[in-house]
């Protein structure tokens, strides 16, 4: 089994539960042979139930009553125009991070709650970017955590990445500046920086990221090039409020899905992409090193619709 075909493997199974909740929430619908407006209802309705969000749920119906009002319809049918649509939709945010920044090393700057795998999601992509033969430091600047500190270094060493962190209660904008410098220093490519998630505290979290920014931008203006919200699937739609909040204090650029495999939920970044219109740059399926892959619209598409 080629690599791609393993990934597509493990991606198709981590969407199981959401593509059975789709498919179970369609399946009692056919039980008339034509395509009519109550049928049209039902569907959109199912749609919506499935975490796709109100704006696809009416794109896929839109498209059945073009095609196929008063025809006969199956549920077969109904999954390729829900992965056409989707397809069309993700197709449109689909952007795996590269790394273009000249100079170099091009900074990360990863946020999300506490609790969303944004720790692990950072080690992963690291891992990615090894993988192609870059070089990789990271920051541990979730400084009020003391686990997240520990927890950055064990993964990054998984990953092969150098990390830098201080002290728990440590000032995360100092050590972020640190970061950056030791990482121009040592001929580093990629920097990723790791951030507090503390959403009860909104006005002290959007001080420290605009604090952070700002210190960075001091020693390189560019910096951060990425600012990459790492979202937990099986939120489902509070994903979508997470969204709008670090919108608002961090000014997000792209977005990482994590923990597919374990929800029935995965229909929200087809809610997301269709909301925000913002990049979408991975997806993770498993708690391996390598079970966090650029995001692929066309794959997704197909694993979720069935």
């Amino acid at each position: 089994m080629t690599e791609k075909t393993g990934w597509l493997a493990k991606l198709k199974a981590g969407l199981s539960r959401s593509t059975d909740k789709l498919g179970d929430n369609l399946a009692g619908l056919f039980v008339r042979a034509k395509l009519d407006d109550a049928m049209l209802d039902d569907i959109e309705e199912a749609l919506i139930a499935s975490d796709l969000g109100p704006a696809m749920a009416a794109r896929v119906t839109a498209r059945l009553r073009d095609e196929k009002f008063d025809r006969d319809i199956d549920l077969a049918g109904v999954r390729d125009t829900v992965a056409a649509e989707i397809g069309s939709v993700l197709g449109q945010v689909a952007k795996p991070l590269e790394v273009i920044a000249f100079p170099r090393p091009q900074v990360i700057l990863v946020v999300g709650v506490n609790g969303s795998g944004k720790t692990t999601t950072i080690a992963k992509l690291a891992h990615l970017f090894i993988e192609q033969d870059y070089r990789v430091m990271l920051a541990a600047g979730d400084t009020f955590r003391a686990a997240a500190i520990a927890q950055l270094k064990i993964w990054g060493e998984r990953a092969g990445a150098k990390v830098v962190s201080g002290e728990q209660g440590a000032d995360a904008a100092g050590l972020a500046f640190t970061a950056l410098e030791r990482a121009r220093a040592e001929g580093v490519d990629v920097l990723i920086i790791d951030t507090a998630g503390r959403l009860q505290n909104k006005s002290g979290l959007m001080d420290e990221l605009a604090k952070i920014k700002r210190v960075l931008k001091k020693a390189m203006p560019a910096a951060p090039h990425d600012v990459v919200l790492v979202l937990d699937a099986t939120t489902g739609q509070n994903a979508l409020n997470q969204i709008e909040v670090f919108q608002e204090v961090a000014g997000v650029t792209g977005l990482v899905m994590t923990k597919l495999d374990g929800t029935a939920r995965g229909g929200v970044l087809v809610a997301a992409a269709e909301k925000f219109k913002l990049p979408i740059h991975a997806v993770g399926v498993g708690e391996g090193m390598g079970d966090l892959r650029p995001f692929d619209a066309g794959e997704f598409a197909r694993a979720l619709a069935g």
